[in-house]
């Protein structure tokens, strides 16, 4: 009897599991019939003739239920909508992550009570997560990160209690972090960052005793950082940057003897940093820059003996550097830059044997660079710029083969630059400018151009010539501004194909212009200016000379003859304006070059990509302004100044829509002012100064804002702001232009007459005036009509129309002064 019963129920529950699972397999048709790609060859497995989908691609059963679900990365294209959520009551591990899922999550997920494992992650889910999602009681990881989920945290996550890992970054959740989640003491991992959450981070956070690894970072999170963090003594990492923290660090944090990264910065921290860091014995990465900490770095700092990286830049830190920071002797990164700090660099910091990275710019560093320095044999990147230090550069920096980066530029180094720089064969950037080096430059550094890729070394006392041989290689950057430097340009710069940068101005160099520079491919700025550069300027008739030009200065030099049309010709990068272009963005390098602007000589930095300046004032130039330079639409400065330019101005300068600064005084150009200036709207500076112009100046917005010594040196100007209006002889000037010379002597007779005649005509009545204007016509000379009439009609209206002039230019004036 026992046996039939048994045998019973179990064909009872054989006849269960085969019904659920037949309707198990018929939901996830359903389903799977809603996907936009039906086509998918990954579910090939899943058709209405298998008896159970225990078989199918993606689904592992358990006692004939479906217990796993997992098609991560198949392609799927489709939602949760259709998704039988009361079917699969037995599910514990639901993974659809790398798919192209869209939709929101129904809230029937509450439904699948059994589920320990699910992972969403990486689709295009939006919406809110539902509350109900508090259900899930047996949930160990919750994976819902990279979606387009938006809305506040639910505080019924609070009730996850199993909940191991909770992951939701990169979505757009706002609102706080719920006080609930301190209720997941099982909780290993909470990643919430890349959202937009904001308020403060709760005080709960505490509680969370088994977590080992926090992501707060890239949010919008304010307040200040909660002491009870330092209950967290298990946690390995807390990063919490690029939010708007504030307040200071609690000292608190000392507790935590695991913490192994502390990430912070980029927040509004400020107070000191607590001296209780240094208890932190297991720490690798404390990184605390880009906030606004003030006070001492703490000597226990040097207690830190498992370190890696020590980041502090871009705070508001004084006082001296703590000799102890040697005792890091595994230390990899130490950046202390921008903030300021004074005395002298430890000499301590040669203990640090295992240093890849040291910054210590931008401070008020005194002294001389230790030697000790020297024993940093791994030592790729220093940067010292910006300080106070003194002495000279260390002949023992060539001992540093490592050497990628260097520039000790801005301080107070003087002598002569050691020749073991040439053995710094991984040298990439060698920024040494603004200091008072003197002496020859070492004709080996000729060979650094075949790996090296900046060598700035403006405003020094640099003299002799420049090294002779250049090679093919990396160099994109080379900038001797500002020495005393003589000979010629050396034409082994052409094997420079790479170079975007060459700047030599303000030296003794005697050369003509190395017009053989146009055919470097990447050359985007040439200053020349202020050396003793001499001759007229000849094109090699080569159509692809100076393509990628934006910057050419070339004044204060002595120049001579027509500038070729042909310079001009082929100027891509000046011809077109192209919207897209943006600064570069890597932090290891800007270029500067100093350039005269409306007016002033300037730093313009991120130049390869935004600026455009062609200035060749100061020179002996002659001859008319080509006015192909009107083609050139993406300057943004021209100063043709100083110079001998005849002619006119050429009307195409009315095409320079970019032009912000134009400069054409000190020449001898004649003729009126193109009326096609007026519509250049980007003008802010205009200096038309010392020419012969006359005639009247244009009218328009940005004309209305130049002031009088724009035009002063020219007698024949007339209208605002010049003193004289030009409604008092604009038809006199306009008739100086119609008529020719010859013309004017042999009708000054006749105009004589004519006036007689016509003011007799005039005080004897209209009849009388149109008969003696009859009479004129009949002399056979009409083609002085019109100016004639102009004149008379000028003439008779002045008595009537005199007063009320002048009040309208009286006012006029006013408005404009």
């Amino acid at each position: 009897m026992m046996s039939k019963l048994l045998q019973f129920f179990t064909l009872l529950y054989l006849l269960t599991v085969t019904f659920a699972s037949i309707e198990e397999a018929t939901s996830l048709l359903k389903w799977k019939a809603t996907f936009k790609n039906q086509n998918n060859s990954l579910f090939a497995s899943w058709t209405p003739s298998s008896n159970s989908c225990c078989g199918w691609y993606g689904v592992i059963c358990l006692n004939g239920r479906v217990n796993r679900l997992n098609i991560t990365n198949s392609s799927v294209i489709g939602t949760l909508y259709a998704f039988p959520f009361s079917s699969l009551l037995f599910l514990e591990y639901f993974e659809l992550s790398l798919n192209n899922f869209s939709g929101t999550i129904p809230p029937e997920i509450g439904n699948l009570t059994n589920l320990v494992y699910l992972d969403l992650s990486m689709n295009q889910i939006s919406g809110t997560i539902p509350p109900q999602i508090g259900s899930l009681a047996k949930l160990e990881t919750l994976h819902i990160f990279d979606n387009h989920l938006s809305g506040p945290i639910p505080r019924e996550i609070g009730y996850l209690r199993s909940l191991t890992e909770l992951a939701l970054y990169t979505n757009f959740l706002n609102g706080s972090i719920p006080a609930s989640l301190g209720n997941l003491n099982n909780l290993s991992y909470l990643y919430l960052y890349d959202n937009h959450l904001s308020g403060s981070i709760p005080k709960e956070i505490g509680r969370l005793v088994n977590v080992v690894g926090v992501y707060l970072e890239t949010n919008q999170l304010t307040g200040h950082i909660p002491p009870e963090i330092g209950n967290l003594t298990n946690a390995k990492l807390f990063s919490a940057p690029f939010n708007e923290l504030s307040g200071s660090i609690p000292a608190e944090i000392g507790t935590m003897k695991s913490l192994q990264e502390l990430i912070l910065h980029t927040n509004n921290l400020s107070g000191i940093i607590p001296t209780t860091i240094g208890d932190l014995t297991e720490l690798k990465y404390l990184q605390l820059y880009d906030n606004q900490l003030t006070g001492l770095i703490p000597g226990e700092m040097g207690n830190l003996k498992n370190l890696n990286g020590l980041e502090l830049f871009n705070n508001q830190l004084f006082g001296l550097i703590p000799s102890e920071l040697g005792n890091l002797s595994i230390l990899y990164h130490l950046t202390l830059s921008n903030n300021q700090l004074t005395g002298s660099i430890p000499s301590s910091f040669g203990n640090l044997r295992n240093l890849r990275v040291l910054y210590l710019h931008d401070n008020n560093l005194i002294e001389e660079i230790p030697s000790s320095i020297c024993n940093l044999t791994f030592l790729m990147f220093l940067q010292l710029s910006r300080n106070n230090l003194k002495g000279k550069i260390l002949q023992c920096l060539g001992n540093i083969t490592t050497l990628q980066f260097v520039t000790l530029s801005h301080n107070n180094l003087s002598g002569e630059l050691p020749l073991s720089i040439c053995d710094l064969t991984a040298l990439q950037v060698l920024d040494l400018s603004g200091n008072d080096l003197n002496g020859a430059i070492p004709q080996c550094f000729g060979n650094l151009s075949g790996h090296l890729e900046v060598l700035d070394m403006q405003h020094n006392n640099l003299s002799g010539t420049l090294p002779m041989t250049f090679r093919t290689g990396t160099l994109r950057s080379f900038n001797l501004h500002g020495n005393k430097l003589k000979g010629k340009i050396p034409q082994s710069l052409a094997n420079c194909k790479e170079l975007q940068v060459l700047d030599l101005g303000d030296n003794d160099l005697n050369d003509i212009f190395p017009m053989w520079l146009g055919t470097l491919p990447k050359l985007r700025v040439l200053s020349l200016r202020s050396n003793k550069l001499h001759g007229p300027i000849r094109t090699l008739g080569s159509e692809n000379m100076f393509l990628e030009l934006q910057i050419l200065d070339i004044s204060s030099n002595d120049f001579t003859e027509n500038i070729p049309t042909g310079l001009f010709q082929h100027l891509k990068a000046m011809r077109t304006i192209d919207p897209s272009k943006k600064a570069p963005s890597d932090g290891y390098y800007q270029d500067t070059v100093a350039v005269v602007t409306k007016g002033f000589e300037r730093e313009i930095v991120s130049i390869l990509y935004l600026y455009t300046v062609i200035d060749l004032s100061s020179n002996k130039f002659e001859g008319k302004i080509p006015s192909i330079m009107g083609d050139l639409i993406a300057v943004h400065t021209l100063n043709l100044s100083r110079n001998g330019f005849q002619g006119h101005i050429p009307p195409s300068f009315g095409d320079l829509s970019s032009v912000e600064s134009l400069d054409l005084s000190g020449n001898q150009l004649s003729g009126e002012i193109p009326q096609q200036l007026a519509s250049l709207t980007s003008l802010s500076f205009l200096n038309l100064s010392h020419n012969h112009l006359r005639g009247c100046i244009p009218q328009g917005p940005q004309f209305h804002t130049f002031e009088s010594n724009s035009y002063e040196g020219n007698d024949g100007l007339r209208g605002f702001p010049v003193s004289k209006s030009c409604s008092d002889a604009g038809v006199l000037d306009t008739n100086d232009t119609v008529s020719g010379p010859d013309d004017e002597e042999s009708n000054s007779e006749f105009q004589s007459d004519f006036w007689k005649g016509a003011l007799m005509g005039y005080g004897s009545g209209l009849c009388i005036g149109l008969s003696i204007i009859y009479f004129m016509l009949s002399t056979g000379k009409p083609i002085w009509l019109a100016r004639i009439i102009l004149e008379m009609e000028h003439k008779i209206m002045r008595g009537r129309k005199e007063k009320h002039r002048r009040q309208r230019n009286y006012r006029r004036r006013n408005n404009h002064f």
